[in-house]
């Protein structure tokens, strides 16, 4: 039976015979149903119309569809102990692209940010021998294809290794999380964010929302929250969720101004 993936999310949905009837990642208020209603393609249709790509950005691998597809999100590839830690996910693997992660180590893992960007997380964990996917538990009601390798994760923060640390800073998402690379940005500390702080086009600040195609805004309740999670964090840089979205140098700085001016501007 095919596996089914949704044309307007990317979200991987269990082999049936038929296609799902809804993506409830679509129907939420934070995303949308595609205007010509809700479609599905199977893993071959997919991997018949996009290929998988790799690149640096701003020194980190890069991966992602082309052309791009469903929110066009690209995942990275975080060097961690001889292999790595994939950051995001996207909706298809191939066999080139293993082959590229693993001559770089292979995968240790697998982080999510959020549920927009589960993407094909259950079949690259089973190319590395069911490398374990972490994403907050908070959001676990969102995986759309349950797999053994998932292991949702409590509370405010997770380390998974010495140099790599996820922490929960909500907003977006319930369970919306980011993750710290102290070896990042030449040891001075990057901050992988998704968009659950959303590097702006100017490239020097970043911004919040609830939901973003919707045009919903966090309060300053959220957005304070995110930011506390954030404090005793050391970065220079932030890593965006698509290619070149990232503040290169000064970006805690960049990160406080953007509360602040983001506060101010939603005050009465």
């Amino acid at each position: 039976m095919p596996l089914w993936i949704c044309e307007q999310c990317g979200a991987q949905f269990p082999e049936t015979a038929a296609p799902p009837s809804s993506c409830p990642i679509c129907e939420d208020e934070r995303q949308y149903v595609n205007w010509k209603g809700q479609a599905w393609l199977t893993r071959e249709d997919l991997a018949g119309r996009h290929r998988l790509i790799w690149r640096d950005d701003l020194g980190l691998v890069g991966l992602a569809l082309e052309p791009s597809f469903a929110i066009g999100q690209r995942a990275l590839l975080v060097p961690d102990g001889g292999g790595c830690v994939m950051w995001d996910c996207v909706p298809l693997v191939t066999p080139e692209a293993i082959a590229h992660v693993k001559s770089l180590g292979g995968l240790k893992a697998i982080a999510i940010s959020h549920p927009h960007y589960y993407g094909a997380v259950s079949d690259w964990s089973a190319a590395f021998d069911d490398a374990p996917v972490y994403l907050h538990g908070d959001d676990a009601q969102w995986v759309t294809r349950p797999y053994r390798s998932i292991l949702p994760w409590q509370g405010d923060s997770y380390r998974i290794s010495d140099d790599i640390l996820l922490v929960r800073g909500g907003g977006h998402f319930a369970g919306a999380t980011m993750l710290h690379w102290r070896k990042g940005a030449d040891g001075r500390g990057a901050l992988l964010t998704g968009d659950i702080a959303m590097v702006a086009m100017d490239r020097r600040s970043v911004s919040f929302m609830y939901s973003y195609p919707n045009y919903i805004p966090l309060n300053a309740t959220a957005v304070r929250r995110v930011a506390r999670a954030v404090a005793p964090l050391a970065f220079d840089r932030i890593y965006g969720a698509w290619w070149g979205k990232n503040i290169a140098t000064d970006a805690k700085a960049a990160f406080d101004r953007s509360v602040a001016r983001y506060i101010a501007a939603i005050s009465d």
